[in-house]
């Protein structure tokens, strides 16, 4: 789904039934032939090279863990309990936090069953082909290597309202979609990353640490370090001290899902990484851990809607 279809549905969908009515969000989902449980993961970028949007989200319902082929920068607009999940580092948002995802890193908001209000964010992706190019212009480009933080905490400095600004100009420019809006965009990112880097330099603004690692994050780190081997819940509880069941009901209330759907959901990142590499795709799954290629098509199937080979010939 590209992200210009997403704004379609966004203005089509009555606003009472994606605020709270989940049921029914789920079954128009379905009617327009989308599947509730793919919506976001495999979202296409609309333009080549940087598009700008508004997202809010009112629960876990809908998010999954999930990668992108682009790089995605987030600015969070409220402190409204939400953590964020990038690999297996937990970090607890506030407003004015930047959130930074290179290419291929998996991650995810955690939202509590009791938030205080909706997680409203602007969103910005850029394309790899964007961010060479800007890396060729300025002495500080991006890279997985040398990155910007995952996390920059910029609320209550110089930098919050200045970067809140330019994120909402980039995005009122993609709404509006007058004349020049694309250059008006890519000249407005160039001039946020610009701040965004000068932030980083400024001790006022503050790169975040990940929370201190709680036994959910102890879990996650140790699925990081072996989601390619023969994993089961039972060895994960042995080598942490606790038992099966207090895994599962960890899981089902801090992430909506099953221990298992977690580990092969970060497999299948892993596997979409190879994919990217041009990877024969009958030894893709094998290598993150899956038993064959069947059981391994089955599960990308599920998650993303896709094949991995319809993966792979969209990523041209």
């Amino acid at each position: 789904m590209r992200l210009s279809d997403l704004r379609r549905l966004t203005e089509v969908a009555p606003k009472e039934m994606i605020t709270n009515d989940q049921k029914r969000m789920n079954e128009f989902l379905l009617n327009m032939g989308i599947d509730p449980n793919t919506f976001y993961q495999e979202l296409e970028m609309t333009s080549s090279l940087v598009d700008t949007h508004r997202d809010v989200s009112y629960s876990n319902a809908h998010i999954q863990l999930h990668s992108h082929s682009f790089y995605e920068l987030i600015y969070c607009r409220n402190t409204c309990g939400a953590e964020y999940l990038i690999g297996s580092d937990r970090y607890r948002l506030m407003r004015g936090d930047v959130v930074f995802i290179p290419p291929g890193v998996s991650h995810r908001p955690l939202l509590s069953d009791h938030i205080v209000e909706p997680y409203k964010r602007y969103v910005l992706w850029m394309s790899t082909e964007f961010v060479e190019q800007y890396g060729k212009l300025f002495p500080y480009p991006f890279s997985e290597k040398q990155a910007y933080p995952s996390m920059l905490r910029t609320g209550g400095t110089q930098w919050g309202e200045l970067l809140a600004e330019l994120f909402r100009e980039g995005v009122k420019e993609a709404e509006a979609q007058e004349d020049g809006w694309e250059a008006a965009i890519i000249g407005n990112t160039i001039t946020l990353l610009t701040q965004i880097k000068r932030a980083t330099n400024d001790q006022a603004a503050m790169a975040l640490e990940a929370e201190k690692p709680e036994l959910l994050d102890r879990i996650m780190a140790y699925v990081e370090a072996n989601f390619a081997k023969d994993i089961s819940i039972e060895e994960v509880a042995k080598q942490l001290f606790v038992s099966n069941s207090t895994i599962s009901h960890l899981f089902k209330q801090k992430m909506g899902i099953s221990f298992y759907r977690f580990v092969t959901q970060r497999r299948l990142i892993a596997a979409k990484k190879l994919i990217e590499k041009d990877i024969h795709l009958e030894t893709v799954g094998i290598q993150v851990g899956f038993a064959d290629y069947s059981g391994f098509y089955r599960a990308f199937k599920k998650e993303y809607g896709i094949s991995p080979r319809q993966y792979r010939n969209l990523l041209g």
